[in-house]
């Protein structure tokens, strides 16, 4: 099984995933030098899937890329670009080379990217994506014909608590835990009370022993950033408040920081949430720092502790 997998199963926590660097180019000691501070902290590092609708080298390469180098996978399988027939070559050949983590996303419009006038595919959506890879692990492809012996995956997605129709948010997350979704990385929010209420409602439907919620905390160096998202990350506001506060202060970077900690302990502190989701575009060392201002301690202590425990039983 997956160290994801066992971790949610387990109940231990808090769990700590992060978005690993797209790659456009450049070795293998390349990429090896961009994922090794996350390296240090996370349980498993997402594959992006030509992330924002730019093209970038294949989710599925990156993957294998990432479990030589030692760091546990999710792979982001986007339903923009490929039909069915590509989305299961997709996840059934990661998981020949043992990547059973698989993140389900409808994507982004092509107009969010740099070659608009590239072809959607959207042949599937998100929610019917967690469909299909359930079926891949129970033994079949869509058209019903058999996988022997099956793969092994651990099904997950992205949401959002925020997002607009505020009223449809739980409704919509409902539907990706039931399809077979196991973990649900959210959006990033500068709305606590929001993530709250929404965690408040799975709980009410009988949800939250179904799914691990990650929220994400994005870490920016300033308001430039902030009013980035605000005007082009589609289902993402920060309220206007919010990017006064950091483009007033005396240390923008440093006021930047401080908002990602208060996001991270806000999320940590709200009953419900299994662990964070990191999404670092500082890369000056703030991810480590804010694990250790958030008392975490690194994977391999984590696994060590968790190693004792078992022997210990």
């Amino acid at each position: 099984m997956s160290r994801l997998s066992e971790l949610i199963g387990s109940g231990q926590g808090p769990i700590v995933t992060a978005e690993a660097p797209s790659v456009d180019g450049g070795t293998l000691a390349d990429f090896h030098e961009r994922i090794a501070e996350p390296a240090e902290w996370v349980d498993a590092m997402n594959i992006t899937d030509n992330t924002a609708a730019h093209a970038h080298a294949s989710n599925v390469a990156v993957a294998i890329a990432l479990a030589q180098a030692g760091v546990e996978p999710i792979l982001q399988v986007v339903c923009r670009d490929k039909n069915r027939l590509a989305l299961q070559s997709d996840i059934v050949g990661a998981a020949l080379h043992g990547i059973e983590n698989v993140c389900c996303i409808t994507g982004d419009s092509v107009s969010a990217g740099d070659e608009p006038d590239a072809k959607p595919v959207f042949d599937l959506d998100g929610l019917e994506l967690i469909s299909l890879a359930n079926g891949l692990a129970q033994g079949h492809y869509l058209s019903g014909r058999a996988i022997e012996p099956p793969p092994r995956l651990f099904i997950g997605a992205v949401d959002s608590a925020v997002a607009p129709p505020f009223d449809e948010r739980a409704e919509r997350a409902a539907k990706k835990i039931e399809a077979g979704a196991r973990f649900l990385q959210l959006q990033i929010s500068y709305f606590p009370e929001r993530l709250g209420a929404f965690v408040e409602e799975l709980d009410r439907r009988g949800l939250m022993s179904r799914v691990a919620l990650l929220p994400t905390i994005v870490l920016l160096k300033g308001a430039g950033g902030l009013r980035f998202m605000d005007e082009r990350v589609p289902g993402v506001t920060v309220p206007p408040e919010t990017i006064e506060r950091i483009e007033q202060a005396d240390d923008e970077s440093e006021a930047a920081y401080e908002l990602a900690l208060e996001q991270a302990r806000a999320a940590l502190a709200t009953p419900g949430i299994r662990g964070i989701h990191l999404t670092d575009f500082r890369r000056d060392g703030a991810l480590s720092r804010l694990c250790q201002d958030l008392g975490l301690t690194r994977k391999e202590e984590r696994e060590a502790h968790a190693h004792g425990s078992e022997l210990s039983v």
